[in-house]
């Protein structure tokens, strides 16, 4: 893409009203945009980037058996009264129609996948069975906050599990807990899974898998030898004491963001709505059900949170929304034909052929983060190529321009 005909600009300073450098840089470089506390406009980079994350959990969660569907932001209320949650869950968003019937906006999706699911399940056979969405969420926060972290309005990936036993429900959570953690390691982030209470969802003990950040809501005790992780609000350890678990660690305080969670929901759908399959003897029993999310537009808050510098952004190559970021210095026709080339072999490019000064570039490219940066100017043709520098590195190098695809593949 040309980035003169891309419709936003970059801005020199951070919008007075946000806090968060997740907020500040993502609104800066032309990513987001708040509309209201807690809701966003994504534009065009922001699209591509929240596009590419969802892409990543997508692969993952059909690796592991997962079927999507989509479902209703718009939920009737009589769905949340059978659950109890009309009542009990203050964030959720109600509304009311012209003709005085009331809706909730959905904050997450067992009053609609319970019975969507269970009427389509008949015996035991058909289990276990694994759904999800990723869709728009809304929960009426009262101090909407930290950017993209927590807002009123937000994408995120829910995927419900139905089985015949608990047996069968921890069997799929450890591979729920691996497939988090590489959608993680893939996004460029290093999460943990930490116990935590169930909340308003579960009476049971869920697991939250968070990001160590200093914008985080959470504070967490985790070990600093193995995996071992908890939220402070539930732990019966202090910070400094030994590890319960590896007995070698000491347990470490710090902030942290939560990306995803998993919550056992036992049989309570089910028999809320009363749908249940029938057992190998003919009874009917209730299915055992889990709840798993990750936030994706938090994660997109979260990895600029974690991956920038006084510059600007540096994103992953994984979902940094162009791989390349091509300037040039006054010579548009090398410029022009290396951005063509670059195109025919599928390699993302951003392609900055504005009418603007250098310095006003190069502080562009830092402030959008792409993970590559491409000089064309009389000085690296007269050395023999371009000058490619990696976003967060300080040395840059001149590249012959027959060896740049090449090497950028």
């Amino acid at each position: 893409m040309k980035q003169s005909q891309l419709f936003t600009k970059t801005e020199r300073f951070a919008p007075k009203d946000e806090e968060t450098k997740n907020a500040q840089l993502l609104t800066r470089a032309g990513f987001a945009e708040k509309l209201m506390a807690g809701v966003y406009n994504y534009l065009p980079l922001g699209l591509i980037t929240l596009r590419k994350i969802e892409r990543i959990v997508r692969e993952e969660m059909n690796r592991i058996g997962g079927q999507e569907i989509l479902m209703p932001m718009l939920h009737p209320k009589e769905n949340w009264q059978t659950t109890g949650g009309w009542d009990k869950i203050d964030v959720l968003f109600k509304i009311k129609s012209r003709t005085e019937k009331d809706y909730a906006l959905g904050q997450s999706e067992e009053e609609v996948v319970t019975p969507l699911v269970m009427r389509r399940l008949q015996t035991y056979k058909d289990l276990p069975l694994y759904v999800y969405q990723i869709h728009w969420k809304f929960r009426d926060e009262l101090r909407a906050k930290s950017g993209l972290l927590r807002g009123r309005e937000f994408f995120m990936k829910d995927m419900y599990s139905f089985h015949v036993d608990q047996a069968d429900f921890d069997k799929f959570y450890e591979i729920a807990k691996q497939a988090y953690l590489k959608i993680f390691t893939r996004l460029g982030l290093t999460a943990k899974a930490t116990e935590a209470s169930g909340g308003s969802f579960s009476q049971k003990i869920s697991y939250e898998f968070m990001v160590l950040t200093d914008a985080g809501e959470d504070d967490i005790l985790y070990c600093d030898q193995c995996v071992f992780c908890v939220n402070q609000e539930i732990a019966k350890q202090k910070e400094g004491e030994p590890c319960p678990q590896c007995k070698k660690g000491k347990l470490r305080r710090a902030k942290a963001a939560e990306v995803g969670n998993v919550f056992d929901l036992g049989q309570k759908y089910g028999k809320d709505f009363d749908l249940g399959f029938k057992d190998k003897d003919g009874v009917k029993q209730y299915p055992v059900m889990g709840c798993y999310g990750i936030g994706i537009s938090r994660l997109l808050g979260v990895i600029v949170e974690k991956c920038h510098d006084d510059k600007g952004i540096i994103w992953p190559e994984a979902v940094a929304p162009f791989k390349v970021h091509l300037l040039s210095l006054d010579q548009d026709k090398a410029a022009e034909k290396i951005y063509h080339d670059l195109l025919k072999n599928n390699i993302e490019v951003l392609y900055d052929d504005r009418r603007a000064s250098p310095g006003e570039k190069f502080a562009d490219a830092d402030l959008i983060g792409l993970p590559y940066r491409l000089v064309v100017s009389a000085k690296s043709l007269k050395s023999g190529g371009v000058e490619i520098k990696k976003r967060g590195e300080n040395q840059s190098k001149i590249v012959k321009i027959k060896d740049i695809i090449e090497g950028l593949k």
